[in-house]
């Protein structure tokens, strides 16, 4: 049985957020949605650093980043010093696997429904360096995400110079056992990259237990901190020789040296994080993360049941449900989702995504704080009338 939050959800917290409710917003997965609050602290840094930003950028940011940090790295269960602030969890990818040796020959270890821009930067540092991808496969829908484990634990190979799993996948809300991937890697001797770009504030997070090499995660999803938050967490003994993608003043001189001073930015997004996370908590923290699963779980069944289809992630523990649309696909699939996806945000006012598998086109639906069960209900008749259209 889920947890329930002590205080009212759905429309009753609507006020918190400035969203435009005439439209219908089930997505905040891609890009979140910051509430009043957290955006009136960055305000309040952004004013501070503009009163003096010489005496701001030399004296109170260094120091504040690093408070804001280990704030996030409680949340995380982890150590201050090992979390460094990153735009995107794209960014904290880029800076793992740009900072590889790799030779000819070596391996870099992906499953088949890794995030797109993950996979296209595992491509660009193998193209470099001669190095080759190998794909485990992830078929969807995924009944059983212990036997993927097999299957990419499988795919590691003396040759394997890092490996490269989703906590949450994107395209299909998965979740995957990090944890047991992790252990494997570490008794081949293979470091492993955790994309968490959906994890923290939809599941838990806890990096002691997990320990893995890397993990990357963004707080503008679910914690619903600033759009430009994001963290990399490196394991003490993975800093060295990591290095941010802009090489700036701090080179050489250490994991936080390097990754806190890259250049001139804004970073109140990070400093607003606190901020995000006290009110995550208001809103019930770990309750609110079991409420919005199973906001998402009625959902998903919901949608199913109406369009005569399929909930392709039951059972997964995630705030995102994946419903299959009953219309035929064929070889333009991917370009007629896209299309389609682009129907739903211009004719019919909803952010919903839709995704491209094999199996059919799947509509992606999120739960946060601020949804209920009637958004799904007019999101189903939204879909009825376009797979009308088709």
């Amino acid at each position: 049985m889920h947890g329930a939050s002590s205080i009212a959800l759905g429309q009753a917290i609507r006020h918190e957020w400035p969203l435009d409710w005439s439209k219908l917003t089930v997505n905040h997965g891609a890009f979140g949605a910051t509430p009043k609050v957290v955006l009136a602290a960055q305000a309040a840094w952004r004013d501070k650093m503009e009163e003096q930003p010489s005496f701001f950028m030399r004296g109170i940011l260094p120091k504040a980043l690093r408070a804001s940090a280990t704030a996030l790295a409680a949340f995380l269960n982890a150590e201050g010093q090992d979390v460094i602030f990153v735009d995107n969890a794209t960014t904290g990818c880029n800076a793992v696997l740009r900072s590889l040796d790799l030779k000819p020959g070596d391996e870099i270890l992906l499953h088949g429904q890794a995030y797109g821009a993950v996979a296209n930067t595992a491509r660009y540092v193998a193209e470099r360096s001669g190095a080759r991808i190998v794909v485990a496969e992830l078929p969807f829908p995924e009944a059983n995400p212990m036997g993927f484990a097999g299957r990419f634990i499988a795919g590691l190979t003396a040759r394997t110079r890092i490996a490269i799993i989703d906590h949450v996948t994107s395209p299909s809300a998965l979740v995957l056992p990090v944890a047991e991937i992790a252990r494997a890697c570490r008794g081949a001797g293979v470091p492993l990259l955790v994309d968490g770009a959906h994890g923290p504030g939809q599941v838990e997070v806890d990096l002691s237990a997990i320990d893995p090499d890397y993990y990357v995660g963004n707080c503008h999803k679910w914690l619903a901190a600033p759009k430009g938050c994001a963290f990399l967490w490196t394991r003490s003994d993975r800093q060295a020789g990591l290095h941010p993608t802009t090489i700036s003043h701090g080179f050489r001189g250490g994991y936080l040296t390097e990754f806190d001073w890259t250049g001139t930015r804004d970073a109140t997004a990070q400093l607003a994080v606190e901020a995000a996370l006290a009110f995550h908590e208001r809103l019930g923290g770990k309750a609110l993360r079991q409420r919005n699963i199973g906001l998402a779980c009625q959902a998903g069944e919901l949608l199913a049941e109406r369009l005569g289809s399929t909930y392709g992630n039951a059972g997964h523990e995630t705030a995102m449900a994946m419903v299959r649309l009953p219309i035929e696909t064929g070889p333009f699939t991917k370009d007629r989702a896209t299309a389609l996806r682009g129907r739903l945000l211009d004719e019919f006012a909803t952010d919903a995504p839709l995704h491209a598998h094999p199996s059919g086109i799947w509509v992606r639906v999120s739960a946060h704080a601020y949804n209920e069960i009637g958004d799904y209900e007019t999101l189903a008749e939204i879909c009825r009338k376009l797979v009308k259209t088709i």
